[in-house]
């Protein structure tokens, strides 16, 4: 008897739906392009409209040339956890792409697929689209789609991404597996249960102990970047923490050299924690002196490779209030 209820629960087990398989959406050639590569380069979007000649950029740095004139074509394949093929249309009507798939991915089974893998590690351009930063922690963090990306970083190729597509690039994770933190509560307790990290995630080059955030602005996000920056400091996370934020309609291209540059609407923000907080406790409003915060408006640079010590204005945080406006 017992051996029969085994075998049947088995048997319902199998019955069971499988989970969500990968969604792909391709426009182009379906033949994959191998070509010599001159990135690697990231373009970093801060949520909103998409930077046009951002994307542009991303591709000409990674095929080594601009213009019609270069008829070096690539490859481009964008990361998603939700939607559909909205960026195929868009990408492949830019100058030297072959091809654009989409892939909708779903769990982390379906990231840790030889066929996922393959797809990405073909790719010369990877675009995580924006959505959920958790969905992208939870599906794609430890599986073959994390390792491709940076395959294709290594190869000499470029890495960008959008909204929640940016806040996974930086070497500490905002995840918002909680919730959305606003400012207000990040400000009065930076330990607010909104406020919740994922480390070991990417960790590129040029990007060593930055946090990334977008609709920076628009969503007054400063604030909570703040805290967020203090709070790496007070868990031992780093003994500095840098926030690398991004306005909407707005891109920050970064060059193999770390050189990153201001399009789209601006501006950025670099901010630099390079203390231990002087209060950061859980229900206790956030006292902090002297963040140091570069603005940079479109067209303007920023050497992340060798960030300077000069050109910044401070901010102050006593007892969750910011001293003097932040922007």
């Amino acid at each position: 008897m017992r051996k029969t209820f085994s075998l049947l629960a088995l048997a319902a087990i199998l019955a069971l739906p499988a989970e969500g398989k990968v969604t792909r959406y391709l426009t182009g050639n379906a033949a994959d392009v191998v070509v010599p590569l001159a990135g690697p380069a990231h373009d970093f979007g801060g949520g909103g409209t998409d930077v046009d000649a951002a994307l542009q950029w991303i591709i000409d740095q990674v095929r080594g040339c601009t213009g019609a004139a270069c008829t070096t074509k690539i490859d481009v394949v964008v990361l998603r956890s939700s939607g559909a093929n909205g960026y195929n249309d868009y990408i492949y009507a830019m100058n030297g792409v072959d091809s654009v798939e989409t892939l909708v991915i779903t769990s982390a089974k379906d990231a840790d697929t030889p066929e996922v893998e393959a797809t990405v590690k073909n790719a010369e351009v990877v675009f995580f689209a924006g959505g959920d930063q958790c969905d992208y922690v939870r599906y794609f963090k430890g599986t073959k789609v994390e390792s491709a990306v940076q395959y294709v970083y290594a190869k000499g190729g470029g890495v960008g991404g959008t909204s929640a597509g940016l806040a996974i690039q930086g070497d500490f994770t905002y995840d918002g597996c909680t919730g959305s933190a606003l400012s207000s509560d990040a400000l009065a307790n930076p330990y607010d249960h909104t406020i919740t990290f994922t480390y070991d995630f990417f960790h590129w080059p040029n990007m060593q102990d930055t946090l990334t955030d977008s609709h920076f602005v628009t969503r007054d996000r400063m604030g909570r970047t703040l805290a967020f920056l203090a709070r790496q400091i007070q868990d031992g996370k780093a003994a500095t923490a840098w926030g690398v934020a991004v306005n909407e309609a707005t891109s920050l291209e970064v060059d193999k050299n770390g050189r990153a540059t201001v399009v789209g609407d601006g501006p950025a923000y670099f901010i630099l924690a390079d203390h231990a907080p002087e209060v950061c406790q859980p229900k206790v409003p956030l006292t902090y002196s002297n963040y140091k915060i570069w603005k940079v408006p479109a067209g303007g640079t920023f050497d992340l490779r060798n960030r300077p010590s000069n050109g910044y204005y401070l901010r102050s945080v006593n007892n969750g209030v910011i001293d003097a406006d932040p922007y």
